[in-house]
């Protein structure tokens, strides 16, 4: 069985693509609360992004980078009964296992920036 938040990722990379805001028909409620939260949040997210990334706009990040930023930070600011810990370590996961071994170590820098801020 598939993960939440590999299928939110799914289809917010696939949002990304496609220029679509609205991409939660036929996902589990779970993913389908993220997707949505992350899309209905987009361009706060991304200012929050932007300031937390030291070498990297969010819009020259690679998309499957970008979509696990997207969805950690979110989580950070929205799902408060998520442990810090998990939402990173997931999106680490997420990024080891969809991007490249050295995304995995930009991804946790960057939310563990960004959990700082978010969760005193």
């Amino acid at each position: 069985m598939t993960e939440p938040r590999d299928l939110a990722l799914e289809a917010l990379y696939e949002a990304d693509q496609r220029d679509l805001t609205q991409t939660t028909a036929e996902l589990p409620p779970k993913a389908a609360r993220l997707v949505a939260g992350v899309l209905s949040h987009l361009a706060e997210l991304d200012t929050e992004i932007d300031a937390a990334s030291e070498h990297w706009r969010v819009a020259r990040m690679p998309v499957v980078d970008r979509a696990i930023l997207r969805l950690g930070l979110y989580e950070l600011r929205h799902e408060p009964e998520t442990p810090v810990a998990v939402v990173v370590s997931e999106a680490v996961r997420l990024a080891k296992t969809y991007s490249t071994e050295k995304s995995g170590a930009f991804v946790n820098g960057v939310l563990a920036a960004l959990a700082d801020q978010q969760r005193d």
